[in-house]
């Protein structure tokens, strides 16, 4: 197959070969799920926020990883002002809302520009799985950052990553990205769990479904790559608004029917793995 179809460069290309890596797992966790879209601005942070908390609700152990080190949203989507602290070799997560949170945001200020390039983007990555006292996790989700670099081969290649759930919007424009993104999980042999049509449509006053960003596509994606199609995400301003808070809305609002949504998807994934 060549470049074109598969969608990667020449360099990530080299890069992913030999097809076999030897993965470490991730001290102190049963299962890592990533949550993935090689396209920014789908809304996959706030999916992996309230996706952690929904696991939480179910009475397991989670941690959550933000590793996207170029535009760390976990700091604000959970309120944290503060720095974690270290036995001076490992760093500790802070807790909060029951989950145990690392990111780089937590070691930076809000507004400091992320310049980064590739061996310090590995040295980051390797810092926050293998200098972190994660503690007894049955699930440790990782918010990937957008693009198919080298934060997500470093994770492919050498974490022992369980499962990567792809988060998309319906329009072409996304969908492009996602589709290297899965022939890039395919390749590197990262079982994908399934597929999520973020904000997929919105609901007017009138009660009627408006599908401002085209229907359809992360669907019928999802069937041309033979992927779960896991479900969709409506758009809601309260999402957002409680996530600016800090406070996601699976936590905030718990009986809210978008938190519900997060909670059908949270067991379908126990499912597989406990």
């Amino acid at each position: 197959m060549d470049n074109k179809k598969e969608g990667l460069s020449d360099t990530t290309k080299a890069k992913i070969e030999p097809k076999t890596f030897r993965r470490n797992p991730i001290i102190g966790t049963k299962f890592t799920i990533a949550i993935s879209s090689a396209k920014g601005g789908v809304g996959k942070s706030t999916f992996a926020s309230n996706f952690a908390l929904a696991l939480k609700k179910m009475d397991l152990n989670v941690g959550l990883l933000d590793a996207d080190i170029y535009g760390p949203s976990l700091p604000k989507l959970f309120a944290i002002n503060e720095k974690p602290e270290s036995d001076g070799q490992k760093l500790k997560p802070i807790l909060k809302y029951g989950i145990q949170c690392m990111s780089i945001g937590f070691l930076t200020d809000e507004q400091t520009p992320m310049i980064w390039r590739g061996p310090m983007v590995i040295s980051a990555i390797k810092t926050f799985t293998q200098k972190v006292l994660w503690e007894n996790l049955d699930f440790l989700i990782v918010d990937m950052p957008p693009g198919t670099g080298d934060t997500q081969l470093t994770f492919a290649q050498e974490i022992n990553m369980d499962g990567v759930i792809i988060i998309s919007t319906p329009q072409e424009i996304a969908l492009q990205d996602v589709k290297r993104g899965i022939r890039m999980f395919d390749k590197l042999k990262v079982k994908i769990l399934g597929l999520i049509d973020n904000m997929s449509h919105f609901v007017g006053d009138d009660g009627k479904k408006y599908a401002i960003f085209g229907e359809g596509g992360v669907k019928k994606t999802a069937k041309d790559f033979q992927k779960d199609f896991l479900g969709e995400i409506p758009i809601d301003p309260e999402v957002g608004k409680q996530g600016d808070m800090g406070s996601p809305i699976v936590e905030s609002k718990p009986d809210h029917e978008i938190s519900k949504t997060y909670l059908k998807f949270a067991k379908k994934v126990k499912s597989i793995y406990l």
